[in-house]
């Protein structure tokens, strides 16, 4: 498990005790423990959440992160939709993508 292997901080539900202690290599570590390669699409998901969290203390919910990230996401697709998202960071969605990112046990909300 993560937090044994590498020394990680996780409190009971699997989030980064401390925002703070976040790393590129936290956020590897637990992508590939979840079966995820990062790519630079993860990246923007994971930037900005870490950004909106420092800013205002909460996770963003996920049709902010669409708005905001659609033409990041798939510049050359078609428009970035909720279950793209979810379907980056596999069956759990925000809750992993908030996790991957080193948010505090953050609550996703549904689009």
């Amino acid at each position: 498990m993560l937090n044994q292997k590498a020394g990680y901080e996780l409190d009971s539900n699997g989030y980064l005790s401390d925002f703070n202690m976040w790393s590129k290599g936290f956020a590897v570590d637990l992508a590939e423990e979840n079966g995820i390669e990062l790519t630079e699409c993860h990246w923007h998901v994971i930037n900005y959440l870490r950004d909106y969290w420092s800013e205002f203390g909460l996770a963003p919910d996920p049709r902010v992160i669409v708005k905001n990230l659609s033409e990041k996401i798939t510049p050359a697709g078609p428009q970035c939709t909720k279950s793209h998202l979810e379907g980056m960071f596999g069956e759990d969605g925000c809750k992993l993508a908030c996790k991957i990112a080193g948010l505090q046990n953050c609550h996703c909300r549904s689009a």
